[in-house]
């Protein structure tokens, strides 16, 4: 209202209209519609001066017309439609255009597509008023994660698992990272932070992230508590922590405005491919990161690396020589099977077995394990998160254990194709009859030991009496041999042709 009374003044000391425009910094249709209004109230400029600010303004409110628009049925019925745009709006995927086509199909008659986005808007400003906020360069990097996940491939299971997708905006230039995480935990969560400023190659003067746990032990408008571990990493990389307040998108309005665009420009995209791997979905979406990035901004002729590379980069404080990695340390006791169990993931990992019954330290992050006893490193493995699996190193276990490790499928019939076909094919139906692996593995290997004892010959024989008699079993295997019977003439018509009797056959007298 000061504008206005400065009009009002200087209208009455006779200056031009142009002249007041010039000394106010108004635009001149601005003070032609003041003075219309002066007019129209038919006061004088001293009795419109007395007024205080509040009656002025409502005395203008009062005389300004409103606009047609607002008045008509259509716009009465486009109104009652906006709640529910600003509810879909909230969802992934969803944009104003495909709420227009919604809108203009239970109402064919309305507004065009252009004329929508304007009366939304309109109508969202009065119902959420926001102060613009202006970003210095260097000043703020915001974080969160994304409402929807993507998926990855086990190639191990075949099963779907779901990834956290942690996004990244550096307040001035907006300049945005984006990757796939397995968690939302403080160790990858901190790690994604760390491969943000990698990405930016630099650090801001402070990280705003959202109140999760992985930042935040307890959120407050004004003292939240910070995570120990996370107030180390902004610390190595001189970075204050501003938690957003709780419930307040609007203080990290940037980085959800971001989640939203990747929705609508990586996820797709991301989707229509299988990954196997961490590092193979994210090498997909730094890809198209970077179109992202390259692209113009919104009405603007400039993207958003080029606006980064132009002023806000060497505004960014250097990178420390040694990236910040985040350990965590468990104490465990190495099994009888010479394990331990990383509990957190529930996966176990080999160490040297003459450390069974011992009390060892794990240090782990999110790309290794490594296990120490009495300040010796024992063991270092590659982490895997597949639950209850085991990672061994094959010089950790004793012989015995090493050798039944190594049992497999193919390395049984590889040893029984060497002595002949009979055998394979003796092999093969064990492996194929056992209800559970090991006992088929055991069956195997004291038939193979047979033919160290006998010569492969014999045990060759022998396998063929025993498919002969139709009883694939070690047992039968070894009576055969031990009663000669490999050494007798092959019957050529065998139908009632029984095996051997021996002290585990009861035989069918048993029975009657």
């Amino acid at each position: 209202m000061s504008k206005v009374r400065s009009v009002f003044r200087l209208y009455a000391e006779g200056v031009s209209k142009q002249s007041i425009a010039e000394r106010t910094g108004l635009p001149r249709n601005t003070v032609k519609r003041y003075l219309r209004l002066l007019l129209l109230s038919q006061r004088s400029v001293q009795e419109l001066l007395s007024l205080g600010d509040a009656e002025l303004e409502r005395m203008f409110l009062e005389m300004t017309p409103r606009s047609y628009v607002e008045d008509t049925e259509k716009y009465k019925r486009l109104s009652q439609y906006f709640p529910l745009v600003e509810k879909a709006l909230k969802s992934p995927g969803v944009t104003k255009e495909k709420l227009w086509k919604d809108y203009r199909g239970f109402d064919p008659d309305g507004f065009g597509y252009t004329q929508f986005k304007k009366y939304y808007l309109s109508w969202l400003r009065a119902r959420n008023p926001v102060a613009h906020i202006e970003h210095k360069d260097g000043d703020k990097m915001y974080v969160d994660y994304a409402g929807d996940k993507l998926q990855m491939l086990d190639p191990h299971t075949g099963e779907l698992i779901q990834l956290e997708v942690f996004v990244a905006v550096l307040g001035s230039s907006q300049l945005t990272y984006v990757e796939a995480s397995m968690s939302q935990k403080t160790e990858d969560f901190i790690q994604s932070c760390v491969h943000s400023l990698e990405y930016f190659q630099g650090s801001p003067r402070a990280i705003v992230t959202d109140n999760l746990k992985a930042a935040v032990i307890k959120s407050s408008r004004y003292e939240p508590v910070i995570n120990d571990a996370f107030r180390d990493f902004a610390s190595h990389y001189a970075m204050a922590v501003l938690p957003a307040g709780p419930y307040k998108p609007t203080h990290k309005a940037l980085v959800e405005g971001a989640v939203k665009i990747i929705y609508r420009f990586i996820y797709p995209r991301i989707r229509e491919g299988v990954y196997t791997s961490l590092a193979s979905i994210n090498e997909a979406i730094h890809l198209l990161l970077e179109e992202y990035n390259s692209r113009p901004m919104s009405g603007r002729a400039y993207s958003r690396r080029q606006q980064f590379s132009d002023s806000e980069a060497a505004t960014l404080q250097p990178l420390p020589a040694i990236a910040y990695d985040i350990k965590r340390r468990k104490v465990a006791t190495v099994m009888k099977n010479n394990f331990v169990s990383l509990t957190e993931d529930k996966h176990y990992y080999s160490v040297p077995y003459r450390f069974i019954g011992k009390k060892v330290t794990v240090l782990y992050n999110q790309s290794q394990v490594e296990v120490y006893y009495r300040y010796e490193r024992i063991a270092l493995h590659q982490r895997d998160r597949r639950q209850f699996k085991y990672t061994a190193v094959p010089e950790h276990l004793a012989s015995w254990n090493r050798f039944a490790a190594e049992w497999n499928p193919d390395k049984f019939l590889e040893k029984a194709r060497v002595i002949g076909p009979g055998c394979l094919e003796l092999i093969g139906i064990i492996l194929s009859e056992r209800p559970h692996p090991e006992q088929a593995y055991r069956a195997c290997q004291g038939v193979l030991n047979l033919g160290s004892r006998v010569g492969a010959e014999r045990l060759e024989k022998a396998c063929l009496r025993a498919l002969l008699y139709k009883d694939h079993s070690y047992h039968t295997v070894r009576v055969i041999l031990e009663k000669g019977l490999d050494k007798q003439e092959m019957p050529e018509d065998h139908p009632n042709t029984n095996p051997p009797g021996h002290d585990n056959i009861r035989g069918s007298e048993y029975f009657q």
